[in-house]
């Protein structure tokens, strides 16, 4: 009978697995410590939400409400979209619950998978997973400075050394009209030649067309005005300040007019950090201010700033960094066991082994001593004890450092009691 065919992951989507996922477990635990010391605290949200959440917050002219979400209707009829952010599923989280009414500011971090509808590509995936960082309640430029430092601090403990900080203003409600009205003016000028959706965004958002992925509209939009000179006289002092507090603190950066980021709530500071050996995929952390998204939400008006950082990504130009990781855990001890009574005590001495920490595997395979032995030096076990009749009588067996074959004379007893450490200082 012909077997039935297999079903293989989606386009887009990765398996991590076991042999790799200790490398994900470093970097995520690197990375926790990392934002817990600036005095961040976990948040985690719903996988998906609202449709309303994202083309609210996020905004309709955007590529990822317009082109990538994963949205569908659900069995009561209602609008659902699988996360393709953090930072609006964040703002709805601390307004349902209050959190504005605590001490302030408010920050909150999450490590999570989001969802866009993307042509996948190196270190992009449909499904990726994503460390995000959100500050709120504080309109100072320090607080900008301080989330760029935990940025930089999550980079440097990755043991990155090949990147760079990209740092502009896209300036404020005050400000930004005039700058629309100049990107208008400049683009009509080019109208035949951009895209149907930027020619659509052009009266709604003329903004979006700078973010435009098409290679057309990208070429049209270097020679677009600039928002650095058209900033009112609070933002180009609010800049100025970040500057100025990045400098204080030894964080280098330059200058780069051109990033606007490509979602529609940030206003005034915007950032990257950029690997310069990465290529076009070389944004390994984006983020910036976002001062009017709780209002766009519902809430009372509050400053916000925060960045995100592809874990994916990450990853990918660590190892084009040649960082190296430590190395994977292996067990600690294997009990070989030969006959039920053996294969009985092994999983008595295993299991308050267990309990101390200890990696222990035994046999559940029914394998003779042989293959056990091999299995053991397979899986890179530090130790191993082979279990029998003489071993069940007296209550004692050789120790095997699996390293160099030495081997010491245990008792079984002692080891269950005890478990290991004691037992090593003998060799």
């Amino acid at each position: 009978m012909r077997g039935l065919e297999r079903i293989t992951a989606q386009k887009g989507t990765k398996d991590v697995l076991p042999a790799e996922s200790y490398r994900w477990q470093h970097l995520e635990g690197a990375l926790r410590d990392t934002v817990a010391s600036f005095g961040y605290k976990e948040i985690r949200l719903p996988t998906f939400e609202a449709t309303e959440l994202f083309t609210r917050g996020v905004g309709e002219t955007t590529d990822v409400v317009g082109k990538e979400m994963y949205t569908f209707n659900d069995k009561g009829g209602r609008s659902i979209t699988l996360r393709p952010e953090g930072t609006a599923n964040t703002v709805r989280a601390i307004l349902e619950h209050g959190l504005l009414g605590e001490a302030l500011p408010v920050r909150a971090y999450y490590l999570q998978s989001c969802f866009r509808y993307e042509k996948p590509q190196s270190g992009r995936l449909r499904e990726f997973h994503q460390l995000g960082v959100e500050m709120f309640g504080a309109a100072a430029p320090e607080a900008d400075v301080q989330v760029i430092a935990t940025a930089a601090a999550c980079i440097r403990k990755a043991g990155l050394k090949k990147v760079q900080l990209q740092l502009n203003s896209i300036g404020c409600p005050n400000c930004r009209p005039k700058y629309h009205d100049a990107l208008r003016a400049y683009f009509r000028g080019h109208i035949e030649e951009l895209c149907d959706i930027c020619r659509d965004r052009l009266e709604r958002n003329p903004l979006r067309i700078l973010d435009c992925k098409s290679p057309i509209c990208s070429e049209i939009a270097k020679g677009a005005p600039l928002m650095r000179d058209f900033l009112c006289e609070d933002c180009k002092d609010h800049f100025a300040k970040v500057k100025a507090g990045l400098e204080n603190i030894g964080i280098e950066y330059v200058e780069n007019p051109t990033i606007v980021r490509g979602l529609d709530y940030y206003t005034r500071t915007v950032f990257e950090f950029v690997h310069t050996g990465a290529g076009a995929q070389g944004v390994v952390c984006g983020g910036g201010r976002y001062d009017g998204l709780v209002e766009q939400l519902g809430g009372k008006p509050t400053p916000g700033i925060g960045f995100g950082m592809g874990l994916e990504r990450l990853l990918m130009v660590m190892e084009a960094e040649g960082v190296t990781f430590p190395a994977d855990r292996t067990p600690e001890l294997y009990l070989c066991s030969m006959g039920q009574p053996a294969r009985d005590l092994a999983e008595r001495i295993a299991a308050p082994l267990r309990e101390k920490g200890l990696w222990v595997e035994t046999d559940v395979m029914g394998r003779g001593l042989k293959p056990q032995m091999k299995y053991a030096n397979k899986i890179g076990a530090k130790y191993t004890v082979v279990l029998g009749e003489n071993e069940l009588s007296a209550g004692s067996a050789k120790l095997k450092r699996m390293s160099d074959g030495a081997e010491i004379e245990i008792s079984l007893q002692e080891l269950a009691e005890n478990g290991l450490a004691p037992l090593e200082n003998r060799f």
